[in-house]
């Protein structure tokens, strides 16, 4: 009998493995986000990686394919099942199923991953995670200007200051009336549903314009475009003068808040949708001056339209304005959030307009920027104290030693594995941990134990050669009565000598 294959031990393309340092600083972040959510009012709600396909809905790029966009799978009863590409689509669900329960407005938060099936690239996953907010039942813009704050200030919390950031605001409805003005879909051989199809195809191209630049947004609603690696993207096929009416948009941004409004006003307002937003963004202008967020943190910028479809009106994004180099290219990661209004998407299922609007914040895309960037701090400051073991017949003696350690508050680990003392030594060194703890036959004739800072001896090991100097300066072990040495620990955990 031949012997079976054994697997390969490989991940699937634009997928990762998030282990200790990664998740231990993701978890920091996640926390501290929600509790600006908290702050906000808003409050947890929890649903399904898995939904039913046409409860998502094909808001991601329409192809032939039912599943093309997200990772998809046949039911039981030969239904189509998804995993999420977001969190928005599960709450209109949700709200869809308990509307009559619910107190409107209903303000939820929501964190955990979601799944696109998309071509991978730098801090681009096909499995990401976001932490979203939002708020269901109102119309007012004071709700649309709140998405802006909240980003704002969660980007503040995890660390990233005032000029590192900024907030691009924008409103779909202005880009809409641009449309039509270029005459996009509206002429009698053009059905309802291929205009809107029309239209989302150009958001989508404008979408990219951080990725492909301006030329390459002008191919992209041409003719198409052939990238890097020589795959080709089929462009939406618009004339010229169609072209250079929403290029004439993108363009128009630069300058204070009311400055690009101005603008858009001038080019936007020869129909009552396009009045409508520019009133809109005229109202979340104010409200965020009267929370002091000015133009130096959050702008009007026309290139905004985020690349979901179900979006009616306000959107933005919080973009990170600082560098990176990769591979010898200097670049920014461009967008860590965003959010925006969908008043129409509820309505698929209830038949009634239920305004809602909010924001997301992709916390693995965030992470991937800050490491980047080396501006990640040490999340595992709670690395455990390592109680060696120098004789394996008095297992419980230094058992008891790692729960007098827990019970006191202090993270504390027995050494589980059969090697000597240097190794454990090494072991502790590579968890990362600050204090071990040895006891062995001397230690426990004199009921005492002895205390190794491991951090204070890498330190001065980088920087003394010789050994009499070494002897001198360095105090990196304490020997203490075996009945002080919670205390001890403590005292070395806050930088006092015991």
């Amino acid at each position: 009998m031949s012997k079976a294959k054994r697997p390969r031990a490989r991940l699937p393309r634009g997928f990762v493995d998030n282990a200790d340092q990664e998740l231990l600083q993701r978890q920091s972040m996640i926390t501290t986000i929600l509790g600006v959510y908290q702050r906000y009012g808003f409050r947890p709600l929890e649903t399904p990686i898995v939904e039913h396909l046409d409860a998502l809905g094909k808001f991601l790029p329409d192809k032939d394919a039912p599943d093309e966009g997200v990772f998809a799978l046949r039911d039981d009863d030969d239904g189509w099942l998804a995993l999420r590409y977001d969190l928005t689509a599960p709450l209109a669900r949700f709200v869809a199923q308990n509307r009559n329960e619910l107190p409107l407005p209903y303000r939820r938060y929501q964190y955990g991953p979601v799944f696109r099936r998309e071509k991978p690239g730098p801090g681009r996953f096909r499995q990401f995670y976001q932490c979203d907010f939002d708020t269901v039942g109102s119309r007012s813009m004071a709700a649309d200007a709140e998405v802006c704050e909240v980003m704002a200030a969660c980007l503040e919390a995890i660390g990233i200051p005032q000029g590192d950031y900024e907030i691009r605001l924008n409103n779909r409805k202005v880009l809409n009336a641009i449309l039509a003005g270029a005459g996009l879909g509206d002429d009698d051989t053009t059905t309802p549903d291929q205009a809107s199809t029309l239209r989302a195809h150009v958001l989508r191209s404008v979408d990219k314009l951080d990725r492909v630049g301006h030329d390459g947004v002008r191919l992209l609603l041409g003719e198409g475009r052939m990238d890097a690696s020589g795959d080709f993207t089929k462009g939406v096929g618009l004339g010229t003068n169609q072209i250079d009416a929403v290029m004439a948009f993108v363009d128009s941004g630069g300058g204070s808040r009311t400055e690009v409004i101005d603008k858009l006003e001038s080019i936007a307002a020869h129909s009552d949708e396009g009045k409508s937003g520019i009133e809109d963004l005229r109202t979340i202008d104010q409200i965020l001056s009267a929370t002091g967020i000015e133009s130096d943190r959050a702008i009007v910028d026309p290139t905004v339209v985020r690349g979901l479809d179900y979006y009616t009106g306000p959107v933005c994004e919080a973009v990170l304005t600082f560098e990176t180099n990769e591979d010898g290219q200097t670049r920014s990661f461009g967008s860590v959030g965003g959010g925006g209004r969908y008043d129409d998407l509820i309505k698929r299922f209830t038949g009634q307009e239920t305004p809602a609007c909010g924001g997301s914040v992709g916390v693995s895309r965030l992470a991937a920027a800050l490491t980047a960037l080396g501006r990640t701090t040490n999340a595992a400051t709670d690395t455990p104290v390592v109680v060696t073991v120098m004789d394996s017949h008095r297992l419980a003696d230094y058992q008891r030693m790692v729960t007098e350690l827990r019970s006191a508050g202090i993270t504390a680990e027995l050494y589980l594995g059969s090697k000597g003392l240097g190794h454990q030594l090494k072991y502790a060194d590579r968890r990362g941990s600050a204090l071990a703890v040895i006891a062995g036959g001397d230690e426990f004739d004199t009921n005492t134990v002895t205390v190794k800072n491991l951090l204070a001896g890498k330190e001065i090991s980088q920087t003394i050669d010789d050994r009499a100097e070494w002897l001198s300066v360095a105090d990196v072990q304490h020997n203490v009565a075996r009945d002080e040495l919670v205390r001890a620990i403590g005292d070395l955990l806050d930088g006092r000598n015991p």
